[in-house]
């Protein structure tokens, strides 16, 4: 079996609030003293890979990435986790929207590949947009089924278990297919060895352009769709402290306060 598990790199959404800036001529998140991290549900996905590798004897985890230079960290985190192998297409565009992504991660599957199982996460931990998955399958012309946190063997099937708003679905699915991945306690991603770290830095890396894809302007016709603001809201907040003598006139002057701040007078 062989499986594909895709991976974004974003900036950490741990930073802390106070370090938080907004680039609105971008529309953009600015990185600044932010670190760059792999998107924790695309390490569930593989964390899932990984574990659907250890039931089937003889298969093999490429991961993939688009995106700038720096992703080639994420990649080299994965291989450090035990993937057989990462690819890198270098991102040309910033912020490329779901559908473009789709359509080079699809180039990508296709020349790497055949691949019979395609693990994405369920939703990338800067835009959230939750989109790429099924773009992705619809690019590849294979079924999709999303928010899978679990996978079996059932023979030449897989056994899935997605979550859903009332409990959990069931399904039992042939392959080529894609999968979108989200958490849980049973696919935290693992903690690679130290030497496995040391030792990913010295494996191969296939590092690709859009041109090696066909892909000349894989952006929608007419753009799939834009931002048309990003900022961080402004919350004004005041504060009138309750004066008074004794405890009645502090008592009437709290009671006028709210009385004008719900219009009564």
């Amino acid at each position: 079996m062989n499986i594909l598990v895709c991976i974004k790199q974003i900036i950490d959404p741990e930073v802390p609030v106070r370090d938080f800036r907004i680039d609105e001529a971008k529309r953009q998140a600015e990185r600044g003293s932010a670190k760059l991290v792999s998107n924790i549900f695309c390490e569930n996905a593989l964390e899932t890979a990984l574990q659907l590798r250890e039931l089937s004897r003889g298969s093999k985890i490429v991961t993939l990435s688009y995106g700038p230079p720096s992703a080639e960290e994420s990649l080299r985190k994965a291989i450090a986790m035990k993937a057989d192998g990462a690819a890198l297409v270098n991102q040309e565009a910033e912020n490329p929207d779901p559908l473009t992504v789709a359509r080079v991660l699809a180039a990508a599957a296709r020349k790497l590949g055949p691949f019979d199982v395609v693990m994405v996460g369920r939703e990338a931990g800067d835009w959230g947009a939750g989109q790429t998955g099924s773009l992705l399958a619809e690019e590849l012309g294979m079924p999709c089924v999303s928010f899978v946190d679990r996978i079996e063997l059932d023979g030449s099937k897989l056994k899935i278990r997605r979550q859903t708003d009332w409990g959990w679905e069931f399904l039992q699915c042939e392959t080529p297919i894609v999968l979108t991945i989200t958490n849980d306690e049973h696919n935290v991603p693992r903690i690679p060895k130290v030497r496995d770290v040391m030792m990913s830095g010295r494996q191969p890396l296939t590092k690709l352009a859009l041109g090696d894809l066909g892909l000349n302007n894989p952006v929608a016709e007419g753009g799939y769709y834009d931002v048309a603001k990003l900022f961080i809201p402004q919350k004004e907040s005041k504060c009138e402290f309750v004066v008074g003598d004794t405890p009645e006139q502090r008592v009437e002057s709290l009671a006028r306060g709210l009385a004008k701040l719900s219009g009564a007078l």
